[in-house]
């Protein structure tokens, strides 16, 4: 601390920082169903499948810059590689519940 009580630490000090992922981040990955569940809901009120699809997929560019980070810090490999099984398994369901939704509309 200065005499006029700034600090002169560096601002950029957290983004060396491990990081920190709240119990109730992880827990919300235990269920897929609620996700998917909330996707189909759109999908029912006319929003595009493939569109859908695609805000569920986690992008390339973000894959790659998880990539990076587990690199430098690998306490983040496991959460991060939960987390894109997680974004699969949603989209697997999404998929299931799309599917079974056309097969009831083709039979009607």
């Amino acid at each position: 601390m200065t005499r006029r009580g700034f600090s002169v630490n560096c601002i950029f000090s957290m983004a060396t920082m491990p990081q920190f992922v709240p119990s109730e981040v992880v827990h919300d990955l235990d269920f897929p169903q609620r996700e998917a569940a909330f996707f189909y809901g759109l999908f029912l009120r006319g929003h595009s499948a493939d569109k859908l699809r695609r805000d569920i997929e986690v992008p390339p560019v973000v894959l790659a810059k998880w990539h990076r980070e587990a690199e430098r810090d690998p306490q983040l490999r496991d959460i991060f590689t939960r987390m894109v099984d997680y974004r699969r398994h949603v989209l697997a369901i999404f998929d299931i519940l799309v599917g079974s939704d056309s097969h009831h509309l083709r039979v009607q």
